[in-house]
């Protein structure tokens, strides 16, 4: 589900949503993106970006992000989208900004999504959409040097080089390892997916695996990395890749029962590795609500807890992680909210409900990380506060939710 998606689906409760409780931990709006324009209709180009999604925390301590556009209004028009820089004491700074080119296809990218860091320190990155193809491209983006264009996916014949491009992870032996979700040399309408290596030292691009809509799976999503260095996901049951031999497996037991006549399924949070298990986030297809659910390392032992949230609009989870509390945070754009998750029963030890589009951090809520000294840091895709003659467009914040340090 896109971004513009998840945005559309929050705005009624959006609208609808209180202040926080007094007695709540407040964020701190530590960068605010503006777009010039009219805040009632939000129509307008947006300098820095806006609708920012992903955030990390690099190597040297700042923060690193992207956001979805360059400009709002015409939603059937491509809009950009920008990679940011942002310091712990707030100190903004613009890396990159896609451009229309000439024939306005956004040669080297449309609307970015998820970010990382690659063992050489430089950013590297997927987008949405554009690339000559038009099915996204990977791009590094150095501190020093700016921006380089890697690959453009479905740029081989019948794109057997993948495309819809998923989030990456850095392995352990210094590469970077990605999704497509679609693509490949599977035996599916435009493939079946694909995983992904980038060598950061020659900027080679390739891929080390094909999904075969069968054995295999398909539409591949929910990339983790685990401590030995292999590689989970989710494509159609959990899977597990290991760089170092090329070996996969489905595990056995883990395609996700039904419900009601219908699938549980991932969203698209990433899974997490604590107490030799993976815990991730379910939902009941066309039903809504969320529920934890754990596994063992090998596909033994599937649970599902019981649903923590049955709100009837449905639930959907846009960043996790494991804080060092132990405890499961979650960020969520519907019920617009950020949630506390018990590993051990999958029930909810805290609410914290301190986005609405009145709010200096804006809403909804979208990437979540914590810091070393337990700080919790996110954005929200859309509102904050900013001058006349602008309107907000999401907010890089901060949140002492008096959590341990990591």
């Amino acid at each position: 589900m896109s971004q513009k998606v998840l945005i559309a689906l929050s705005l009624a409760l959006l609208l609808g949503s209180a202040a926080a409780h007094a007695a709540n931990p407040q964020p701190v709006a530590v960068a605010t993106f503006a777009c010039s324009g009219n805040k009632a209709q939000r129509v307008g180009p947006c300098p820095h970006g806006g609708e920012p999604g992903s955030l990390i925390q690099g190597s040297d301590g700042n923060f690193y992000g992207t956001t979805f556009v360059s400009s709002e209004g015409n939603q059937s028009l491509p809009n950009g989208g920008t990679v940011f820089s942002v310091t712990p004491n707030g100190k903004f700074t613009l890396l990159h900004t896609f451009l229309p080119g000439v024939k306005n296809n956004y040669p080297n990218g449309n609307h970015p999504d998820s970010i990382t860091e690659g063992s050489d320190g430089n950013l590297y990155g997927v987008t949405f959409d554009g690339g000559v193809p038009g099915g996204g491209v990977l791009y590094r983006v150095s501190r020093k040097s700016g921006f380089q264009l890697i690959h453009q996916f479905c740029s081989s014949k019948n794109c057997t080089d993948g495309y819809l491009p998923e989030t990456m992870v850095a392995g352990t032996d210094g590469n970077l390892y990605g999704l497509t979700r679609a693509g490949g040399t599977g035996n599916c309408f435009a493939g079946c997916g694909t995983i992904f290596r980038v060598v950061p030292a020659t900027g080679t691009y390739e891929v080390v695996f094909n999904f075969d809509g069968h054995a295999d799976g398909n539409l591949p999503g929910s990339l983790t990395l685990a401590p030995d260095g292999g590689i989970y996901g989710f494509s159609g049951a959990i899977f597990h890749y290991v760089p170092a031999t090329g070996d996969f497996q489905l595990l056995p037991g883990t395609a996700f029962p039904r419900f009601n006549g219908d699938f549980g399924s991932f969203p698209t949070t990433s899974m997490v590795i604590a107490n030799g298990k993976l815990y991730g986030l379910y939902t009941i297809y066309k039903i809504g609500g969320a529920g934890l659910f754990e596994v063992n390392l090998d596909g033994s032992n599937l649970k599902l807890f019981p649903e923590y949230n049955t709100t009837p609009n449905g639930v959907v989870p846009t960043g996790m992680l494991l804080a060092s509390d132990g405890n499961l945070w979650v960020a969520q754009n519907l019920p617009n909210n950020l949630v506390a998750l018990s590993l051990s029963t999958g029930t909810v030890l805290k609410t914290l409900k301190p986005f609405s589009i009145n709010a200096a951090v804006g809403a909804p809520p979208a990437a979540l990380l914590q810091v070393k000294d337990g700080t919790l840091w996110g954005t929200t895709a859309m509102f904050g506060k900013v001058s006349a003659g602008h309107f907000g467009d999401g907010v890089v914040y901060s949140l002492n939710a008096g959590l341990p340090p990591q």
